[in-house]
């Protein structure tokens, strides 16, 4: 408990620093950019220059550099992240409502990952070299060459046209939940695309857990568990995989990053509401404040992430977190 809250307190020091390098660097890029939230509205409605200016007093964008950033950060400390140009909401409200739906998917995919590509990697690291080991590295091998949107489609003309298992799209049923709940019903929602965003992930962490366990099978801690005498099942999850599971989880937590930028695709694909969407919104409608929003949300998400990644690890191999201090 003791080395858990260590590892707490060293990573949460951490994140105030890069929490504020990503907004001083969400802020400079989106300044950079050419444009700004009444470009991007005025090309669609039109106006003139006087419209023009009044729309940038009102939002703050008539202000000099220096005084935008001020603000920014000002509204930053106090968690009040502004209003959205294009929503004319407060981007608060705007996250809130759509990062549920992200982290729904993102859990979703990061058990097809964790789940699949642990049991493919299992099943072909037991026995190296073999009949099920080449099929099962093949198999992960064309997972992995596959790109996600081009499985996304797969799936839904196969297992949604076709077959009409699964909901095309959306995170629920319009007009109310169908009999089984809420709960039931956003579940096969997800089930697509978190298939859709989890394979190439799970078969990354299938080929990196055979690796460690072809490793694993000659180190001298195996021998000795041959020489006792152990039964080759005990051997093959308390010696060989489990010590290959540390740089699968490491794998995991550095890939939590491209979980959040992936879901872009998958979600405009199954027509998920979620921060990916949100994201290509805030672009094409150049609106600066919810895109520094989305950029600050996420890098919060990976940061949490990260956290319980090194608490499983700290679980998992002793050594780790015995220096944190």
């Amino acid at each position: 408990m003791r080395r858990a809250l260590r590892i707490v307190a060293r990573r949460c020091a951490s994140a105030v620093p890069t929490i504020l390098v990503v907004a001083l660097a969400a802020f400079a890029l989106l300044e950079a950019a050419p444009g700004d939230a009444v470009d991007a509205y005025l090309a669609q409605v039109g106006g003139d220059a006087g419209f023009a200016a009044e729309l940038r007093a009102r939002l703050g964008l008539a202000d000099t550099l220096p005084g935008r950033l001020s603000a920014f950060l000002g509204r930053l400390a106090a968690l009040d992240l502004g209003v959205s140009a294009a929503l004319a909401r407060p981007v608060v409200d705007v996250i809130a409502e759509r990062l549920p739906n992200t982290l729904l998917l993102m859990a979703g995919a990061a058990s097809v990952a964790a789940g699949l590509g642990v049991a493919i990697g299992l099943l072909s690291g037991a026995r190296p070299g073999g009949a099920r080991d080449a099929l099962l590295s093949t198999g992960a091998l064309a997972l992995l060459a596959m790109p996600n949107f081009w499985l996304a489609l797969v799936l839904v003309l196969v297992f949604a046209v076709q077959l009409g298992w699964f909901p095309t799209g959306g995170i629920r049923t319009i007009g109310g939940a169908p009999p089984g709940g809420a709960a039931l019903d956003a579940l096969r929602h997800l089930v697509l695309p978190s298939i859709a965003l989890g394979a190439g992930y799970a078969a990354m962490f299938a080929r990196t857990l055979r690796a460690g366990m072809v490793e694993a099978w000659s180190a001298d801690h195996v021998r000795a568990a041959h020489a006792r005498g152990l039964r080759r099942r005990a051997i093959v999850w308390r010696a060989v995989a489990r010590p290959a599971l540390v740089p699968v989880l490491v794998l995991l937590g550095q890939h939590v990053g491209t979980l959040v930028g992936g879901s872009v695709v998958v979600e405009t694909v199954f027509a998920v509401p979620g921060m990916g969407r949100l994201a290509f919104e805030a672009v094409t409608g150049r609106d600066a404040l919810l895109l520094a929003g989305i950029l600050l949300c996420a890098t919060c998400v990976v940061l949490v992430a990260n956290l319980l990644v090194d608490l499983a690890l700290a679980r998992l191999d002793p050594r780790i977190g015995q220096s944190d201090g």
